[in-house]
């Protein structure tokens, strides 16, 4: 806990109140996004993210969530604590203003941050509506004043309730169970975040305690965001083990970037206004780009690693490979959008890329081996582009990749209309065969492929065209591949991956997941791709007539548990002495290795029929921890696979070898 020092400046009058805070309980979606897991946790980043507020603006060092054994979250900071005052517009102590009325907050111009990651403040206020019970306690001018809330309707006033050296808020609170799906809270998801803010908050420790399991974990980086690229880093091949690292103030902003090239293929951009996350770029982003491309080009140009008669590297060149960081810390952030997915303030691009051109310019002179290597990267990201779009003209021109031509193996649907229409991508031509059979030709298209696809987290784009699978998936789904992608080119409203329940069809279904994530990933996130379940065992009855299917290891013995019970009720007769698949009426138990094993009538009904079968919708809930499963499960590192191999391997149910 920190000592108190500097709350002359944080007073009530520096908290302006907009509007009531009736709306909430009735309309929590429009405050939080939704009352599922997300809506739920978001309640935590509310409380979290004012604590970040106060280390932004140099007031707090630690940042402490404790997950409480009966349900409750406690959340601490030691800045300088909610002015405990009576307010001049409500009348009453600052802590109930702000914890009762809508949009009251040091975040609105009243002085109380200079710098703040909430856009509209309405964090305590409706954390405190929608639940049951919540606490908040302040330990500000020598004094602890505490108050308890009802589902926001605070249980008398906020009183002295001792004395304290120390300074800072402390809030628990109990979600409401009658408004969201859940109230369990994640442990992981929790520390994902605080991993985050430590990186993003250089110098702040945040602490993770949960008293359900003993659970805990704090993190301090003093590198910043350069432990952050550090950390994105892990498991790829570094250009060089130096990171590019500049921490400049331009006005009343503040610019931070951090980078490093690797020898991957693909891009890692993480860019943040205030400690937001902005997913869609924006104006930092713009000016990012921009400075990198002009000072690689002028640098290549001036050392003559790039010829007068080369053309310049485009932007795509100079980032293959690059992971970076961006920070920008602006008194007054313009997001696109309620989830701060863009930022929009239209000078920031002028000062970040002001701040980029001058000091990479000077750390490329004064590091000319890193700057060769850099340099080098890009060129050859430059020749592969040009080989890449030499294949796809000469594509092209057979007229493999326009519209005028579907592949070969493709059994196409009938319907033309992509929302009635979904694509099984089958393993292997046996399958495929059965598939093309028994699917419903109206709206169900089957490609199948053949053999393990190519493994795209090793390959350039020049290697992939002169892939027959990969060509043949990109022909199908109409949408073209990097610069020619199109997502309303895409040709079926479902793409369901159907592979066998073993080792190659995992591993068949992994490949394509990279390749959708590495080339395609709006794909993913048009919630597209789904993953098909065949069945694990068939329960067989005596006339082979209407089976069982299971679908899940875990499901086998409570089917035939059921099903014994149910025999007993109605009296049916069965042997004691006979296992108990006999005694549930059931002649056989078949276990299912491959698609191919079924024939065309049982694959429809059991894996490809809408109304029966099971489907796994695939999604990128953390882009970040998908991108480093990507690179441990299909780059070149073997150590990081046999790892994740061996750390996971407890958890392996049936394995198939």
């Amino acid at each position: 806990m920190a000592k108190q020092t500097g709350n002359s400046d944080y007073k009530a009058d520096q908290i302006q109140v907009l509007e009531g805070l009736e709306p909430v309980r009735k309309r929590p979606g429009m405050y939080i996004g939704g009352t599922g897991v997300e809506g739920l946790h978001h309640l935590v980043w509310e409380i979290v993210d004012n604590g970040i507020d106060e280390a932004l603006a140099g007031h707090a060092t630690h940042i402490e969530v404790t997950l409480l054994a009966d349900g409750g979250v406690r959340v601490y900071d030691d800045g300088r604590g909610i002015p405990t005052d009576i307010h001049p517009k409500t009348g009453k102590s600052t802590v109930e203003t702000v914890l009762t009325v809508l949009h009251a907050g040091g975040k609105f111009g009243g002085g109380g941050y200079k710098v703040s990651g909430g856009l509209h403040g309405v964090g305590s206020s409706v954390v405190n509506a929608l639940s049951t019970k919540l606490n908040v306690r302040i330990f500000r001018d020598g004094k602890i004043h505490e108050q308890d809330y009802n589902t926001g309707v605070p249980q008398g006033d906020l009183k002295v309730v001792g004395k304290t050296d120390q300074t800072g808020t402390e809030i628990t609170f109990y979600p409401d169970g009658s408004i969201f799906e859940t109230t369990e809270i994640n442990y992981d998801t929790v520390l994902d975040r605080l991993r985050h803010a430590a990186y993003l908050t250089k110098g702040v420790r945040t602490s993770l305690s949960d008293e359900r399991n003993g659970k805990s974990y704090s993190f301090y980086f003093e590198g910043g965001i350069q432990s952050y690229v550090k950390h994105l880093n892990i498991g790829k091949e570094v250009v060089d083990e130096d990171i590019f690292y500049v921490d400049r103030p331009v006005n009343d902003c503040q610019v931070e970037v951090a980078l490093q090239y690797t020898d991957s293929y693909s891009e890692t951009i993480k860019a943040f206004a205030n400690n937001v996350v902005n997913p869609e770029g924006g104006t930092h982003m713009t000016g990012f780009r921009a400075a990198l491309t002009r000072v690689i080009n002028d640098y290549a140009r001036k050392n003559g690693l790039l010829k007068e008669k080369e053309e310049n590297l485009s932007g795509e060149d100079t980032r293959e490979g690059l992971t970076a960081v961006i920070l920008v810390k602006l008194p007054d952030p313009q997001f696109e959008g309620q989830t701060k997915g863009k930022l929009g303030n239209p000078e920031i691009r002028g000062y970040v890329e002001q701040v980029l051109g001058e000091y990479l310019n000077y750390y490329l002179e004064e590091h000319p081996a890193v700057a060769k290597k850099i340099v080098g990267k890009a060129l050859l990201a430059a020749r592969a582009r040009k080989a890449a779009r030499a294949a796809r003209e000469n594509i092209l021109r057979k007229g493999v990749l326009d519209g005028a031509s579907m592949p070969g193996k493709l059994a196409d649907c009938s319907s033309k209309d992509p929302k009635n229409s979904e694509i099984y991508l089958v393993e292997g031509d046996s399958a495929g065969g059965s598939a093309k059979t028994g699917r419903d030709s109206k709206t169900q298209a089957i490609l199948p492929l053949r053999g393990k696809v190519l493994n795209v987290e090793r390959a350039r784009l020049d290697k992939m065209l002169a892939n027959n699978e990969i060509l043949a998936l990109i022909k199908a789904l109409g949408v073209g591949i990097e610069d020619s992608f199109d997502i309303n080119g895409l040709r079926y409203d479902r793409i369901i991956i159907m592979t066998d329940a073993d080792v190659d069809g995992s591993h068949i279904s992994t490949l394509l997941m990279t390749f959708f994530f590495r080339y395609m990933r709006e794909i993913i996130d048009g919630g597209h791709i789904y993953l098909a379940k065949p069945p694990l065992f068939e329960l067989v009855r005596q006339g082979r007539k209407n089976p069982v299917f299971i679908y899940d290891e875990g499901e086998l013995d409570v089917v035939i548990e059921k099903e014994i019970e149910r025999r007993k009720k109605e009296g049916l007769k069965s042997d004691p002495n006979a296992d108990r698949i006999k005694q549930a009426g059931f002649i056989e138990l078949k276990r299912y290795k491959g698609l191919g094993e079924m024939d065309a009538e049982q694959l429809f009904e059991t894996t490809m029929d809408p109304e029966k079968r099971v489907l796994v919708q695939v999604q990128v809930d953390d882009a970040e921890k998908a991108d480093a499963i990507f690179t441990k499960l299909m780059g070149t590192e073997v150590e990081l696979r046999k790892n994740f191999i061996q750390a996971n391997a407890k958890f392996v149910k049936d394995l198939d070898i």
